[in-house]
């Protein structure tokens, strides 16, 4: 242990391994995931859409999850509706320019957002300003509410209809947890899907 401490990588990894064990071990944290992945897979079976938002890296894992629902997970099947809210540059710098940066996100889910949406949002402090206006739109508007979250946001619940929560405090190793996590809630997503209406 002591060589792995001298050595930041292998640091980084033992503590990802760690935090992922226990993520694994974690009996209600399992369900609350395979309970996101239900909730999902009805709204798109339905015709309904995921969107999707994050600041930073969760930013560029709202656009990798959106990809995985649109394109696929590992099987060929019917493409489905997901839209990562990260991605149009001229309407996040004109909403962030006119209404303000706390609203990059909440504008899109009025203009886009539909009754039986749902909403996947994703901070690993549980207290981005944007990520808290946008539940309260999706709320609004009778989206279902999705928060990714870490140890220390746990507060995030209460914008929240299902919140998994990475346990782990350090931003990387939640990061990673939460996409091992949407992962898992892609193939079960892909598989429910895949096997038709009565699935």
């Amino acid at each position: 242990m002591n060589q792995i401490s001298k050595d930041p990588i292998a640091a980084h990894l033992a503590l990802s391994r760690e935090a992922l064990e226990r993520a694994s071990g974690d009996a209600s944290l399992l369900a609350v995931a395979r309970k996101i992945a239900e909730v999902i897979a009805a709204s798109l079976r339905a015709g309904h859409k995921l969107l999707i938002a994050g600041n930073g890296g969760s930013a560029a894992d709202a656009q990798h999850i959106a990809a995985e629902i649109v394109g696929r997970y590992k099987k060929d099947r019917p493409a489905y509706a997901a839209i990562a809210l990260t991605t149009d540059t001229s309407a996040l710098t004109a909403i962030g320019n006119d209404y303000g940066f706390e609203h990059v996100f909440s504008r899109q889910v009025e203009a886009l957002g539909r009754r039986g949406d749902v909403l996947l949002a994703m901070t690993t402090s549980g207290r981005s300003p944007n990520i808290l206006s946008c539940l309260k739109a999706a709320r609004s508007q009778g989206l279902v509410t999705v928060g990714f979250t870490g140890a220390k946001g746990s507060a995030l619940g209460a914008s929240c209809d299902h919140l998994l929560v990475a346990p782990s405090d350090d931003t990387a190793v939640i990061q990673q947890i939460h996409m091992a996590f949407a992962h898992g809630i892609c193939e079960v997503i892909e598989q429910t899907l895949s096997h038709g209406s009565q699935a």
